[in-house]
């Protein structure tokens, strides 16, 4: 053992007792012995120096031992074993962390806050991602041809849940893609008409989520702009035809339209460049006031669509606050941000353990009505006073 015994001097020796089961042996240990500090760090190598864990423990045992010690062979190999295995524990502890797959339409660059309120509801219910929680994300960049490929991927992965919150074309890429899966979407269409659930209390099957109502409040919109404009006789409505909710969106156009007796003609466009070309097509046709219309693509661009409806100066009501508070001239409808945070409380309830089966589809109960009176000005329109005092907020 390290250091001859004859060096040592009285007054710096330790003593330990150790009981057996028939008398008391004192050991006398040096202060140089390796068993006093088995893990002396070299600061400088970063790593520790000395004889190992392994080695130090048989060291011990050999001292202790004896044919009347406590510590016999079997019981020794037995704790080494048990010590070898508490890496492997840890490994597996990380193994077992839940992993959530979040399959969105649109991209990362207007898709984060959203994402991180989905977070935030993940957060309100004791889950933190990277503590307790992995998420794998899959931004389908606007285009709708990758959803389900990007859905089997997440079904490959073998994620806890699938949440998809972008448009109908993600949740039935996820339900194609799996039966067993739970999955948690958040859509404005009615998920009942679009085979999402087969009712609303009862979603049944393996999935749930959250309804914006975004489409049933349509012919709301419609009537705010003709409060706004009630001299206006042409209305236009920006609409992407390859979005799964399309036609029943278009039906409640001409409804809302009708209801007001005003003529409603439709633009179309399915992708990002389209969106420029309907707005060129726009300013020739020169409709008296725009509604945007809540879908995917069309909310996953809310900066370049504000952009263009500014440019061009046209009235225009969205979907959602997001909209006005960027420079839209109006907006109705329930929070999205909102929506996300609560989809992230369902996705939670489900790796609690709950059953999407089980867990009634969210309706959404509050909307919210903005004014952007800079936007206002900016094109000339005085907003009616009836129409001020009715809104949520007014954006000076």
């Amino acid at each position: 053992m390290g250091g001859s015994r004859t060096s040592w001097r009285p007054n710096e020796w330790s003593f330990k007792h150790v009981r057996t089961q028939r008398r008391f042996r004192t050991i006398q240990v040096g202060p140089k012995d390796p068993l006093t500090a088995p893990w002396q760090v070299d600061v400088a190598a970063k790593r520790p120096r000395g004889p190992s864990l392994a080695r130090t423990m048989i060291g011990r045992a050999a001292l202790l031992g004896g044919e009347n010690s406590d510590m016999k062979r079997r019981d020794f190999i037995m704790l080494l074993a048990g010590a070898a295995a508490w890496p492997r524990a840890a490994r597996a502890q990380q193994v077992a962390m839940p992993v959530i797959g979040y399959l969105y339409s649109g991209a990362p660059d207007t898709g984060e806050p959203y994402a991180a309120a989905f977070r935030k509801g993940l957060s309100e219910s004791g889950f933190f991602e990277g503590q307790n929680v992995a998420i794998e994300y899959r931004w389908a960049h606007n285009d709708p041809a990758r959803l389900p490929e990007l859905a089997a991927d997440l079904v490959r992965r073998r994620v806890a849940v699938i949440v998809t919150p972008g448009t109908p074309a993600g949740v039935l890429a996820a339900k194609a893609a799996t039966t067993t899966i739970p999955i948690v979407f958040r859509t404005g269409g009615d998920p009942v008409q679009l085979g999402f659930v087969a009712s609303l209390n009862r979603p049944g099957g393996n999935v749930t989520g959250v309804n914006a109502l975004s489409a049933e409040v349509l012919t709301k919109r419609i009537g705010l702009l003709h409060e706004l404009l009630p001299r206006a006789t042409r209305f236009a409505a920006l609409i992407n035809p390859n979005d799964p909710n399309a036609e029943l969106v278009s039906k409640d156009l001409e409804a809302g339209a009708a209801a007001v007796g005003r003529r409603l003609e439709l633009f179309t466009a399915t992708n990002v460049r389209e969106i420029d070309v309907a707005f060129a097509n726009l300013v020739q046709r020169r409709p008296d006031a725009l509604l945007i219309v809540p879908q995917g693509l069309l909310i996953n661009r809310w900066l370049q669509i504000v952009t263009l409806a500014t440019r061009y100066g046209l009235p225009a009501i969205y979907p959602s606050r997001e909209f006005a508070a960027i420079g839209g001239l109006m907006s109705y409808g329930s929070s999205p941000t909102e929506q996300y945070r609560q989809a992230g409380i369902y996705a939670a309830r489900v790796l609690k353990g709950e059953k999407p089966a089980d867990m009634p589809v969210l309706r959404a109960s509050k909307f919210e009505f903005v004014i952007n009176l800079l936007t206002a000005r900016a094109f000339g329109i005085d907003i009616p006073a009836t129409l001020l005092a009715r809104a949520d907020e007014v954006i000076e």
